[in-house]
C-alpha cells in the first residue's frame, strides 16, 4: 500500500491548514496517510554560525527522512505576510542544507488556505515558483478561500470548492 504524508506549514495548534491537509488526505484512496505536525520537529533558527558550531539538528534529518520515505506529500501552507510561516521556512532551510532537492521528486498536492477570500494564494504562488528547484514535483495545487465560511465538521461544505479539491486529489492520486 502506498504511503503519504500530510502536514501544514505552520506550528499553530489550531491550524486551519492542518485541517485542510488532513481532509485532503482522507480523500486519497487506498493509501496509508500519516499527518505530521511541525511542533514535533522543533529546530533552532537556521544560521550558518549555528550550523558550523553544532551541525545540522537531528529533527531536520528526521523530517527529511519522512519525506524521502513517502510515496506522496500533501502540504497546506499558512500565509504570513504573503510568504511562508517562519517555522516552515526554518525546517525548509535546515532540510536544504542536507539535500538541495529535499522534496525528492515526490508527487505533491500543494495547498493553502486562509480566513480571507484569496485563500493563501500568494504563498501558494511563491511555493509553486520555488519548490521545483528543490526537487518539488507539484502535480496538483489548490487555494481554499474563506476557510471559516466553507469548512465545517472536518470537511468542505461548499460543493463547488469540494469538487475543485476532489479534482486536484484525483490528479495527485494518479501521480502516486
Amino acid at each position: 500500500m502506498k504511503q503519504i504524508i500530510a502536514f501544514a506549514g505552520t506550528n499553530s495548534k489550531t491550524s486551519i491548514n492542518k485541517k485542510l491537509a488532513e481532509y485532503a488526505a482522507s480523500l486519497v484512496e487506498n493509501v496509508e496517510a500519516t499527518t505530521l505536525d511541525l511542533n514535533d520537529f522543533e529546530l533552532p533558527l537556521y544560521g550558518i554560525d549555528y550550523e558550523n558550531e553544532h551541525g545540522i539538528p537531528e529533527n531536520a534529518h528526521k523530517f527529511l527522512k519522512l519525506i524521502q520515505s513517502t510515496d506522496g506529500i500533501i502540504l497546506s501552507l499558512a500565509e504570513h505576510n504573503g510568504a511562508y510561516a517562519t517555522v516552515f521556512k526554518n525546517i525548509f532551510d535546515w532540510m536544504s542544507r542536507i539535500d538541495g532537492k529535499l522534496w525528492s521528486e515526490k508527487p505533491m498536492l500543494l495547498m493553502a488556505t486562509s480566513p480571507g477570500a484569496r485563500g493563501g494564494a500568494t504563498v501558494l504562488e511563491v511555493a509553486k515558483g520555488r519548490f521545483p528547484y528543490m526537487g518539488g514535483n507539484i502535480v496538483a495545487d489548490f487555494s481554499f478561500p474563506s476557510f471559516y465560511d466553507n469548512f465545517s465538521e472536518n470537511k468542505i461544505i461548499n460543493n463547488d470548492l469540494n469538487e475543485a479539491l476532489s479534482k486536484q486529489v484525483e490528479a495527485f492520486q494518479i501521480a502516486l
